[in-house]
């Protein structure tokens, strides 16, 4: 298939797959006339670029699932790299979510604080007024 029967089997950009083929993640054929030829496979490595990358992997951290693909697997992430990149990105999102309870208590503390303040001030206003 051509570049433009491939993007829009893949729900994307000719320029999209021309910036993989860039980064080595795509690699079409060449016709006789220069043309772009895509197989089926292509297709498949394309999705799984596009999955990855709308969970938030890197071009640098497809390439392994990419090399599983290529390698025959029916699915990228069941080769040993794959895995260690898989391991090394929930750590990552891990490591997020720590901090994301962290900053979520310490919110949650100055709200509080803030609220018991505000109630005080209030109090003492209408304390003053009576």
């Amino acid at each position: 298939m051509l570049i433009g029967e491939l993007a829009e089997r893949a729900g994307t950009s000719t320029r999209t797959l021309r910036y993989y083929e860039t980064h080595g993640l795509v690699r079409p054929r060449r016709s006789a006339n220069g043309y772009r030829v895509y197989d089926e496979a292509e297709l498949r490595v394309v999705h799984e670029i596009r999955a990855l990358l709308a969970v938030g992997f890197g071009l640098d951290d497809i390439r392994p699932f990419v090399a599983c693909l290529r390698a025959g697997h029916a699915s990228g992430d069941v080769c040993p790299d794959s895995v260690a990149v898989l391991r090394r990105k929930l750590a990552e999102v891990d490591a997020y979510l720590d901090r994301l309870g962290t900053v979520r208590r310490q919110l949650h503390d100055q709200l509080a604080q803030a609220i018991i303040q505000r109630e005080e001030t209030c109090l003492r206003t209408r304390q003053r007024d009576s």
